[in-house]
């Protein structure tokens, strides 16, 4: 059963009510947040408060058996049921839940409400790393990130002052001639080049915001430049057309030496003085075997 008291009501078991003022509580890091967690109870009854931290890892004391535990030792107070945090810290951001039980004539009584908090932490400037020159047809990544922010920042590229939209397509006419794709989330920008655009600071500057929706401290990155330079198709050419003829050179050289008899003539001289060579060893042989 739910109730409605002019407060978010979280849940209730047995038909007892525990409410809440704000649900999702955000505050700035280094200042105080206050959790609310109230009851319809009776003075009367034996109240027993719990509060507790839902983690991935497992679920923590944070309030028992009337002191603060962990963490929020020495930094937390009560407000009746509700606590107060003192100096926050983005280790302070998660999910909490008040649990209450109270003993009646009627028996054993429950209830527990649970509340989520956001420290937000300001973002620092964040670092853009763009290629320094890109060619015609080349794909380029460009990156823009920060690590400080709580909760992660999102981010927004800029060409010429115009943001570009989060999809895949041409972003304006000052964008025309480049194809990208944009991820707030990473920060990445992927452009393909299809055109010669020669950008610079005067001229066309590409650059990346941070964006939070709570508007607090909003955090630009160094411009950064992309020069893009054509493919020079002609130049590729001649250098193919430079090495074809060195190439066909060389091999003409080679024929016109071999049709010369170049290499004949040199075998020629090589067989003579071997023939003479032995002819000499011969008669010294027989010169000696008649003696």
């Amino acid at each position: 059963m739910w109730y409605m008291h002019g407060a978010d009501v979280d849940h209730n078991v047995s038909g007892i009510s525990i409410e809440t003022d704000n649900k999702n509580v955000k505050a700035e890091e280094f200042k105080e947040a206050i959790l609310s967690c109230k009851h319809k109870f009776s003075k009367a009854m034996s109240l027993r408060i719990e509060w507790k931290k839902i983690q991935s890892q497992g679920v923590s004391f944070v309030y028992y058996n009337g002191e603060f535990t962990g963490d929020l030792r020495g930094r937390a107070e009560m407000l009746n049921t509700g606590i107060r945090i003192r100096n926050v810290t983005r280790k302070d951001s998660g999910t909490y839940r008040c649990e209450i039980s109270a003993k009646s004539e009627e028996g054993q009584h429950l209830g527990e409400a649970t509340i989520t908090l956001t420290v937000l932490v300001a973002p620092t400037t964040p670092v853009c790393e763009v290629p320094s020159s890109a060619m015609t047809g080349t794909v380029v990544e460009l990156s823009c990130k920060e690590t400080e922010g709580s909760p992660p920042s999102e981010y927004q590229w800029y060409k010429n002052g115009v943001a570009l939209l989060e999809k895949t397509g041409t972003g304006s006419a000052r964008a025309a001639n480049i194809t990208y794709t944009m991820n707030k989330k990473s920060g990445t920008l992927v452009s393909v080049i299809t055109n010669s655009v020669i950008t610079s600071y005067q001229e066309d500057p590409i650059y990346c915001l941070i964006q939070r929706c709570t508007g607090v401290l909003i955090q630009k990155c160094t411009i950064c430049f992309m020069i893009t330079d054509d493919l020079n198709v002609s130049g590729i050419i001649a250098a193919v057309v430079f090495v074809a003829l060195v190439m066909a050179l060389c091999g003409l050289g080679v024929f016109y030496a071999q049709k010369k008899g170049y290499f004949t003539k040199e075998n020629s001289s090589q067989k003579k003085t071997n023939y003479q060579s032995t002819s000499e060893k011969d008669f010294k042989h027989t010169k000696s075997f008649v003696i």
